[in-house]
């Protein structure tokens, strides 16, 4: 206990630097996610190549390349100054998009196609159809599996501390060089800290499940 206790604010700090890596490179990975997803059920063949050249690339890409692909070829291209929390934002964001684009599709593919054709009919356009009509349907089929790539995303951002930021991840660098405390104590408060992550994010998520539910 007292691993933690000595060292409460190195915790915190850590605790809220994930909740904060979290909470962006959701943001980001969501509204890549369901833009790449509507790319991809475009009407227009170019956007549809990106859509799937986008998919493709990042499913099949580790993580821990696309870190260093950001971080190292980012500053090669004259694009230097960034933050590496923000570069990890980014690494983090544009990766899971791809999973989500792909969770969002599926969802999109159970709106029968009769309900595009009635919105085309009256005269909607491709992208009044697909933010009025279809992803407000898509939605309740699509939180769930958006909401398990939320969390693995959680769990994912521990790669970050092996590029300089001081997240989670980083504590048991930190408080075994400096302090000497036992790894395996270290990695079980880190292990915590994560799980009230998680265990809440998934709380939140079947709150919304439940919620969308009703609207059936």
């Amino acid at each position: 206990m007292n691993v933690l206790t000595d060292n409460f604010a190195a915790f915190r700090d850590g605790f809220l630097k994930t909740v904060e890596l979290t909470a962006y490179s959701s943001l980001l990975a969501l509204v890549l996610g369901i833009l790449i997803a509507g790319f991809r059920v475009s009407p227009v063949p170019a956007l549809r190549v990106f859509g799937t050249v986008w998919v493709t690339l990042l499913r099949n890409t580790p993580l821990v390349l696309l870190f260093l692909i950001v971080t190292l070829g980012l500053p090669a291209l004259g694009l230097k100054g960034w933050d590496s929390f923000w570069l990890a934002v980014m690494a983090l964001g544009c990766y899971t998009s791809a999973f989500i684009c792909e969770a969002v599709r599926s969802g999109i593919n159970t709106v029968p196609v009769g309900q595009a054709e009635a919105a085309r009919s009256i005269g909607m356009t491709f992208t009044q159809t697909l933010s009025q009509i279809v992803l407000p349907q898509a939605a309740r089929t699509a939180i769930p599996p958006v909401g398990s790539l939320i969390i693995a995303l959680t769990k994912n951002s521990a790669i970050a501390s092996g590029f300089d930021v001081m997240e989670l991840g980083a504590l048991q660098k930190q408080l075994n060089a400096d302090a000497g405390y036992d790894i395996l104590v270290i990695f079980l408060w880190i292990a915590v800290c994560y799980l009230i992550i998680t265990l809440t994010l998934s709380g939140l998520f079947r709150l919304l499940e439940n919620r969308l539910a009703v609207a059936r």
